[in-house]
Protein backbone atom coordinates (compact mmCIF):
# COMPACT_ATOMS: atom_id res chain seq x y z
CA UNK A 1 0.00 0.00 0.00
CA UNK A 2 1.22 3.52 -0.71
CA UNK A 3 2.30 5.72 2.24
CA UNK A 4 -1.03 6.33 4.06
CA UNK A 5 -4.76 5.69 3.70
CA UNK A 6 -5.96 7.52 0.63
CA UNK A 7 -9.30 8.09 -0.95
CA UNK A 8 -8.64 10.49 -3.81
CA UNK A 9 -5.59 12.23 -5.18
CA UNK A 10 -5.05 15.89 -5.89
CA UNK A 11 -2.52 16.12 -8.68
CA UNK A 12 -1.03 19.48 -9.60
CA UNK A 13 1.74 19.84 -12.12
CA UNK A 14 3.41 23.22 -12.08
CA UNK A 15 2.04 24.50 -8.78
CA UNK A 16 2.74 24.02 -5.11
CA UNK A 17 0.07 24.23 -2.44
CA UNK A 18 0.32 25.67 1.04
CA UNK A 19 -0.33 23.27 3.87
CA UNK A 20 0.27 20.14 1.87
CA UNK A 21 2.69 18.46 4.23
CA UNK A 22 5.79 16.84 2.79
CA UNK A 23 5.10 17.57 -0.87
CA UNK A 24 7.71 19.68 -2.60
CA UNK A 25 7.21 22.82 -4.61
CA UNK A 26 7.27 22.77 -8.39
CA UNK A 27 8.88 25.85 -9.96
CA UNK A 28 7.67 24.97 -13.45
CA UNK A 29 6.26 22.04 -15.37
CA UNK A 30 7.53 18.78 -13.90
CA UNK A 31 9.61 16.44 -16.07
CA UNK A 32 7.28 13.44 -16.32
CA UNK A 33 7.80 10.33 -18.40
CA UNK A 34 5.06 7.95 -19.55
CA UNK A 35 5.33 5.81 -16.39
CA UNK A 36 4.91 8.89 -14.15
CA UNK A 37 1.90 9.93 -16.19
CA UNK A 38 0.37 6.45 -15.95
CA UNK A 39 0.92 6.43 -12.17
CA UNK A 40 -0.74 9.86 -11.83
CA UNK A 41 -3.73 8.78 -13.91
CA UNK A 42 -4.21 5.57 -11.88
CA UNK A 43 -3.85 7.37 -8.55
CA UNK A 44 -6.28 10.04 -9.63
CA UNK A 45 -8.86 7.36 -10.41
CA UNK A 46 -8.18 5.43 -7.18
CA UNK A 47 -5.63 6.71 -4.66
CA UNK A 48 -6.31 3.68 -2.45
CA UNK A 49 -4.93 1.27 -5.01
CA UNK A 50 -2.38 -1.01 -3.34
CA UNK A 51 1.17 -0.38 -4.53
CA UNK A 52 1.47 -3.91 -5.94
CA UNK A 53 -1.67 -3.39 -8.07
CA UNK A 54 -0.51 0.06 -9.17
CA UNK A 55 2.87 -1.38 -10.18
CA UNK A 56 1.20 -4.16 -12.16
CA UNK A 57 -1.15 -1.68 -13.87
CA UNK A 58 1.71 0.54 -15.08
CA UNK A 59 4.11 -2.33 -15.85
CA UNK A 60 6.88 -1.82 -13.28
CA UNK A 61 8.07 -3.57 -10.13
CA UNK A 62 6.45 -2.68 -6.79
CA UNK A 63 9.70 -1.24 -5.38
CA UNK A 64 10.17 0.95 -8.46
CA UNK A 65 6.55 2.03 -8.25
CA UNK A 66 6.87 3.02 -4.59
CA UNK A 67 10.01 5.02 -5.40
CA UNK A 68 8.21 6.73 -8.30
CA UNK A 69 5.22 7.71 -6.13
CA UNK A 70 7.56 9.08 -3.43
CA UNK A 71 9.44 11.05 -6.09
CA UNK A 72 6.20 12.51 -7.44
CA UNK A 73 5.30 13.66 -3.91
CA UNK A 74 8.76 15.07 -3.21
CA UNK A 75 8.71 16.99 -6.49
CA UNK A 76 5.30 18.47 -5.68
CA UNK A 77 3.45 16.76 -8.52
CA UNK A 78 1.22 14.80 -6.13
CA UNK A 79 0.25 17.38 -3.57
CA UNK A 80 -1.96 15.44 -1.17
CA UNK A 81 -4.35 12.58 -0.67
CA UNK A 82 -7.82 13.53 0.45
CA UNK A 83 -11.27 12.08 1.02
CA UNK A 84 -13.96 13.16 -1.40
CA UNK A 85 -17.12 13.46 0.68
CA UNK A 86 -20.61 13.27 -0.80
CA UNK A 87 -22.20 16.57 0.36
CA UNK A 88 -25.71 15.13 0.01
CA UNK A 89 -24.86 12.52 2.67
CA UNK A 90 -24.20 15.43 5.05
CA UNK A 91 -27.46 17.19 4.19
CA UNK A 92 -25.98 19.68 1.70
CA UNK A 93 -28.36 19.13 -1.22
CA UNK A 94 -27.67 22.39 -3.04
CA UNK A 95 -24.48 23.93 -4.38
CA UNK A 96 -24.03 27.48 -5.63
CA UNK A 97 -21.35 29.73 -7.08
CA UNK A 98 -21.36 33.23 -5.63
CA UNK A 99 -19.46 35.96 -7.48
CA UNK A 100 -18.27 38.82 -5.29
CA UNK A 101 -17.04 42.28 -6.23
CA UNK A 102 -15.29 44.36 -3.57
CA UNK A 103 -15.71 48.16 -3.45
CA UNK A 104 -12.69 50.00 -4.91
CA UNK A 105 -11.98 51.77 -1.61
CA UNK A 106 -11.98 48.45 0.28
CA UNK A 107 -9.42 46.54 -1.75
CA UNK A 108 -7.02 46.55 1.20
CA UNK A 109 -9.52 44.28 3.01
CA UNK A 110 -9.48 41.50 0.42
CA UNK A 111 -7.14 39.22 2.36
CA UNK A 112 -9.20 39.65 5.53
CA UNK A 113 -12.43 38.95 3.64
CA UNK A 114 -10.85 35.87 2.05
CA UNK A 115 -9.69 34.59 5.47
CA UNK A 116 -13.17 35.08 6.95
CA UNK A 117 -14.89 33.33 4.05
CA UNK A 118 -12.55 30.31 4.18
CA UNK A 119 -13.60 29.73 7.79
CA UNK A 120 -17.28 29.39 6.89
CA UNK A 121 -18.40 25.73 6.85
CA UNK A 122 -20.48 26.22 3.69
CA UNK A 123 -17.44 27.24 1.62
CA UNK A 124 -16.21 24.30 -0.46
CA UNK A 125 -13.85 26.36 -2.63
CA UNK A 126 -12.80 30.00 -2.78
CA UNK A 127 -11.20 31.51 -5.85
CA UNK A 128 -9.43 34.89 -5.87
CA UNK A 129 -9.91 36.25 -9.37
CA UNK A 130 -8.43 38.73 -11.78
CA UNK A 131 -11.16 40.35 -13.85
CA UNK A 132 -14.52 41.95 -13.16
CA UNK A 133 -15.23 39.93 -10.02
CA UNK A 134 -12.82 39.57 -7.10
CA UNK A 135 -13.93 36.26 -5.62
CA UNK A 136 -15.86 33.21 -6.73
CA UNK A 137 -17.19 31.16 -3.84
CA UNK A 138 -18.37 27.59 -4.27
CA UNK A 139 -20.79 26.88 -1.42
CA UNK A 140 -22.56 23.71 -0.30
CA UNK A 141 -25.84 24.36 1.49
CA UNK A 142 -29.01 22.60 2.63
CA UNK A 143 -31.42 24.58 0.46
CA UNK A 144 -32.11 27.95 -1.17
CA UNK A 145 -32.88 29.59 2.17
CA UNK A 146 -29.48 28.44 3.47
CA UNK A 147 -27.64 30.00 0.50
CA UNK A 148 -29.68 33.18 0.98
CA UNK A 149 -28.69 33.36 4.65
CA UNK A 150 -25.04 32.71 3.75
CA UNK A 151 -25.01 35.60 1.28
CA UNK A 152 -26.84 37.96 3.63
CA UNK A 153 -24.69 37.18 6.68
CA UNK A 154 -21.27 36.92 5.04
CA UNK A 155 -21.48 39.21 2.02
CA UNK A 156 -24.43 41.62 1.85
CA UNK A 157 -23.89 42.73 5.45
CA UNK A 158 -20.23 43.53 4.71
CA UNK A 159 -19.80 47.21 3.71
CA UNK A 160 -16.71 46.27 1.65
CA UNK A 161 -18.81 44.16 -0.71
CA UNK A 162 -20.16 46.08 -3.70
CA UNK A 163 -21.97 43.29 -5.54
CA UNK A 164 -22.82 39.61 -5.34
CA UNK A 165 -24.32 37.30 -7.92
CA UNK A 166 -25.46 33.80 -7.02
CA UNK A 167 -25.77 30.95 -9.51
CA UNK A 168 -27.14 27.53 -8.60
CA UNK A 169 -25.13 24.47 -9.59
CA UNK A 170 -27.16 21.76 -11.31
CA UNK A 171 -24.21 19.40 -11.85
CA UNK A 172 -20.69 19.40 -10.41
CA UNK A 173 -17.98 17.14 -11.82
CA UNK A 174 -14.68 16.75 -9.99
CA UNK A 175 -13.09 14.20 -12.30
CA UNK A 176 -9.79 14.97 -13.96
CA UNK A 177 -10.53 17.31 -16.84
CA UNK A 178 -10.09 16.06 -20.37
CA UNK A 179 -7.44 18.72 -20.94
CA UNK A 180 -5.34 17.66 -17.95
CA UNK A 181 -5.88 13.98 -18.71
CA UNK A 182 -4.52 14.63 -22.22
CA UNK A 183 -1.16 15.72 -20.78
CA UNK A 184 -0.86 12.77 -18.41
Amino acid sequence: MIDAPQISTTVQAGAGSAGTGSAGTVAGPADLDEVDRAIIARLHDNARIPNVDLARAVGISPSTCLARVRSLRERGVIVRYTAEINPIALGFTLQALVSVRIRPGARHLMEQISDELRREPEVAQLFFLGGTEDFLIHVRVRDSEHVRQFVLKNLSANPAVALTETNLVFEHHTALSAGLRAVI
